[in-house]
């Protein structure tokens, strides 16, 4: 569903031109405070798997993946969806050590996202995973992981306005956690996005936990693949955005399934003919490490931080004509 958002008076804090250096300067900053807060390891990833591997992230099993035919192999290669799985088998085969990871620049092509102020058909995230042993898959274990990470983005916050005195956006670091079904318990009329929404408004910083098993009400949260994150030990970083009054999700992250999860997952969601797969086989036989990751949205970082009313404005990707004469009537420059 193709949606506009024009807040009232909106002006770019800064030119076409500042924007593009400080996008260029946000990435940097918040690359390495992320490298820092926990441990990692930049790596290349690829754009493409083959679909058979099962390395692709089927997101809620109903988005159609962009797909090319390979002239000297016969074969079919997708680009990706997300790189959750790769990444997970990246640290296996690299030896990477408990309590190491690696992080990544993911870049896919959604073609079935909505068009609105918060999305696009291009996706740039980065990816990240990090070997952990089975003491760590718990609750606290991820909170104190979502906590360093909501860190990072504060501090880079606050170097790019000691750059840019023109921005004066303020993120709140303490994080407010709630689970799916508090949500639901607590706003039971509105919808899931409705409910992230006024949690946000009164929050400001959340992370929404436990997301795609079903709610009391028999619905989902949200749509979670069955075969990365483990459905209790998973959320979404979810920021309030003052600029165009509405939440914004910045990071989908979480501890990633075992063995007897992904066994669980598969039979409730009914993709059990995912097991013979080969990252599916790995997993199910114990051979791949236990891992937490997540990713984080490059472009949806630097609209949030340099106080963007539009992705458009941080990023180059394919606009509608409603969007492309609605932005340029209020003057948001779409690169």
């Amino acid at each position: 569903m193709i949606s506009l958002i024009i807040p009232q008076n909106y002006k770019s804090r800064l030119s076409v031109y500042e924007t593009q250096i400080a996008i260029g300067q946000l990435k940097r900053i918040f690359e390495n405070n992320l490298r820092k807060a926990l441990n990692l390891k930049r790596v290349s990833a690829p754009l493409f798997v083959e679909p058979q591997t099962g390395l692709n992230d089927d997101l809620s099993g109903k988005e159609r993946p962009v797909e090319f035919d390979v002239k000297e192999t016969g074969t079919t290669a997708q680009i990706v969806h997300s790189l959750a799985k790769w990444k997970r088998l990246a640290l296996h085969n690299y030896n990477f050590p408990i309590g190491e990871g690696l992080y990544t620049d993911m870049n896919a092509i959604r073609r079935e996202d909505d068009l609105d102020n918060l999305h696009s058909i291009y996706v740039d995230q980065w990816d990240w995973e990090i070997v952990i042993d089975q003491a760590s898959r718990t609750e606290e274990y991820l909170k104190k992981t979502v906590s360093k990470v909501v860190d990072a983005i504060c501090n880079t916050s606050d170097e790019i306005k000691s750059r840019y005195p023109a921005l004066d956006i303020a993120i709140k670091r303490d994080v407010h956690f709630i689970t799916a079904q508090e949500l639901e318990d607590k706003y039971p009329n509105l919808s899931s996005d409705e409910r992230e929404h006024e949690c946000a408004k009164e929050h400001k910083t959340i992370f929404v936990m436990k997301i795609g098993d079903k709610l009391k009400s028999g619905q989902t949260h949200g749509n979670r693949a069955p075969d990365y994150d483990d459905w209790q030990l998973n959320g979404d970083i979810i920021f309030w955005d003052e600029t165009l009054g509405m939440a914004m999700e910045i990071s989908s992250m979480g501890i990633r399934v075992d063995a007897a999860t992904l066994d669980a997952q598969l039979s409730k969601s009914g993709h059990n003919d995912r097991r013979n797969r080969l990252f599916h086989r790995m997993l199910l036989n114990n051979q791949l490490p236990l891992t937490i990751g997540g990713g984080i949205g490059q472009s949806r970082l630097s609209m949030l931080l340099l106080q963007k009313a539009h992705i458009g404005e941080v990023q180059a990707s394919v606009w509608d004509k409603h969007t492309h004469e609605g932005c340029e009537k209020a003057g948001i420059t779409l690169l």
